[in-house]
């Protein structure tokens, strides 16, 4: 990570979302302005053939490219090159309301190490999560993170979080799939980080999906029974 020299970073990662990230850019850099704070915004590119990086350079945010294609690569990519303070994470397709960055901000100011938004907790708009991924995947994906690592967090997939750069450092994230969102999940807890849960709004997203619901849990579980018991055998 690069010398702070923000006070706030927030971070997108980007494949092909011309179609939204101009309005989370904006959002973003609207509400750091209104709330007087010195911020940068980082799109993290994992490849985009669209008009992304265009319009991301055109509103001024710093693009940071990733080769490697996946969620965690993207992000890895874009926290490294983060220089705030704090850093706010969330996605591009306008599914997380960037205009919401104060509640995420002002826990860290106060001693909160990561916040993690709550969908179940807030509100998920109409058409904005698969029944299937509402009511079996995401329950099941939460309930094995706290049966296997004790964690106390009930949307442990929410992609909207934010922590302090001390606190990124302490988790020290290797992986580069969808299965980074249990990792840093995982880390948090065990780095013992003050953590808070906020409710949140859980948009519609315009555009197509980038996940593959059977894929991407299988990698989140073969992650987690990988990390368990291979942690297991090295301390037993």
């Amino acid at each position: 990570m690069t010398n702070q020299n923000f006070l706030v970073s927030v971070v997108m990662p980007c494949l092909n979302e011309e179609e939204t990230l101009g309005v989370c850019i904006e959002k973003a850099q609207r509400t750091l302005e209104a709330l007087g704070m010195q911020g940068e915004i980082i799109v993290a590119d994992n490849g985009s053939t669209d008009n992304s990086v265009a319009i991301a350079e055109d509103l001024g945010a710093r693009v940071v490219h990733q080769s490697t294609r996946g969620y965690g690569a993207a992000y890895l990519a874009g926290f490294a090159a983060a220089k705030g303070q704090y850093i706010v994470m969330g996605d591009s397709d306008d599914t997380y309301d960037f205009t919401d960055l104060e509640r995420f901000i002002t826990p860290l100011q106060n001693g909160y190490d990561f916040v993690i938004g709550n969908r179940f907790k807030g509100e998920i708009l109409p058409g904005a999560m698969p029944w299937a991924r509402r009511y079996i995947g995401n329950p099941i994906l939460s309930g094995i993170l706290r049966i296997l690592f004790g964690t106390y967090i009930s949307d442990s997939h929410c992609g909207m979080r934010a922590f302090t750069a001390e606190a990124y450092k302490r988790m020290d994230l290797k992986t580069t799939g969808m299965e980074f969102a249990s990792e840093m999940v995982i880390k948090a807890v065990q780095s013992e980080l003050k953590i808070l849960e906020i409710p949140i709004t859980y948009h519609t997203r315009r555009g197509e999906s980038k996940l593959n619901a059977i894929r991407d849990a299988w990698r989140h579980i073969r992650f987690m029974l990988k990390y368990k018991f291979s942690n297991q055998t090295e301390h037993d």
